[in-house]
């Protein structure tokens, strides 16, 4: 398996840096005869992209996505069709400021992966940190536009449900409002909170975390397998390969070691047309890895982004030891704009266990 590429059937490799002269992604597995308008990926991209409001990093970038292979134009000159080629998308990099970073040329950041990577590959592109960059997310979201097209009926949502120690009320989930507001959360009494939260936070020269809730409607039951190819399993691999992700949860997660056992098991009647209908989703949809047909629910933990004005201690790869201060233009919570990211993951693995459950049992 590459360090650059995901999934079985539906194989996404994303490509470039954050300071480089463009990044992408190549999809390869796609079926023939999906159909799909630039429009439509770039409508995902722009949720990610940076510069948006005050609170997301500065950094303005237009994220226009050029599909350059893999589709055939129809008839109205907007809509493309794919052809069951290698399917590459590209966003070109436009304002890199790499002088921001001349400072931390030889300093580790605390929290980042400057020393991992120093260590591991005895090179590191300090401008923005090359890779490991959540500038490289952008190919990820345009390749969750297309899987969102290959189930049929698939709708994914995500939302931002906690930041810091500030939470929503879940009583005011509102579909509507994570258009509304920059945080993309679905309470707008949070949202308010969140900005004046937030706010204190950025003036202050530091960061904090986030919890997003990513939901998958329209997911058919049977899904996933067993063991090592669980639905679940390549949802939370997926997830936690996002960069500052450090927890994933299916369902209730880790409430289900808090409660007891009739508490936690999803119960099963029979609807009015004869049907499986269950009483509850404590498993997120999935059970021994597979699909329910019920809403698939992950919920991911972002970090606080490292890159803040308040000094930290570290040393240099000199072997000195130093304190660091970054500067430039950094998110103060980085896990706004996960949200976009988180769903175009869900989606891509949910968009491969779909072909590889129909290649194993010839239906769906």
């Amino acid at each position: 398996m590459s360090h650059n590429t995901f999934g079985h059937l539906f194989r996404v490799t994303t490509w470039g840096e954050s300071h480089g002269i463009a990044l992408g992604c190549v999809i390869d597995g796609c079926p023939p005869g999906i159909s799909f308008t630039e429009a439509e990926v770039q409508a995902y991209l722009d949720k990610r992209k940076p510069g948006q409001s005050k609170f997301t990093t500065q950094r303005r970038e237009d994220d226009a996505v050029r599909v350059l292979s893999g589709v055939m134009p129809a008839g109205d000159g907007e809509t493309l069709v794919t052809t069951g080629t290698p399917i590459c998308m590209m966003i070109e990099n436009t304002d890199q400021r790499s002088k921001d970073y001349s400072d931390i040329a030889r300093r580790y950041r605390p929290g980042h992966a400057d020393f991992t990577y120093d260590i591991k590959y005895g090179i590191r592109d300090y401008r923005g940190g090359g890779r490991s960059s959540a500038r490289e997310t952008a190919a990820r979201v345009a390749a969750g536009a297309i899987a969102r097209k290959i189930v049929p009926d698939l709708s994914v949502r995500g939302a931002l449900v906690a930041m810091g120690t500030r939470q929503i009320d879940r009583a005011n989930w509102d579909w509507e409002e994570i258009d509304r507001n920059p945080f993309f959360t679905p309470d707008p009494e949070a949202a308010e909170t969140f900005a004046l939260y937030l706010d204190e936070i950025r003036k202050a020269g530091s960061s904090v975390g986030a919890v997003i809730e990513v939901i998958a409607d329209g997911v058919p039951a049977g899904l996933g397998a067993p063991i090592y190819a669980k639905l679940d399993q390549d949802i939370a691999s997926g997830l936690m390969s996002i960069n500052a992700v450090k927890g994933v949860e299916i369902g209730n997660g880790f409430e289900a070691a808090r409660i007891r056992g009739e508490e936690n098991a999803d119960e099963i009647r029979l609807d009015e047309y004869g049907n499986p209908s269950f009483l509850s989703n404590k498993s997120g949809g999935i059970l021994g890895g597979i699909s329910t047909g019920q809403p698939v629910v992950a919920r991911f933990a972002v970090k606080p982004t490292s890159s803040i004005l308040t000094p930290t201690r570290s040393i240099t790869a000199d072997g000195e030891e130093t304190e660091v201060v970054t500067k430039g233009r950094h998110d103060p919570c980085v896990g706004i704009r996960a949200v976009p990211i988180g769903e175009a993951m869900v989606a891509c693995a949910i968009a491969d266990h779909y072909l590889r459950h129909r290649g194993q049992t010839g239906r769906i």
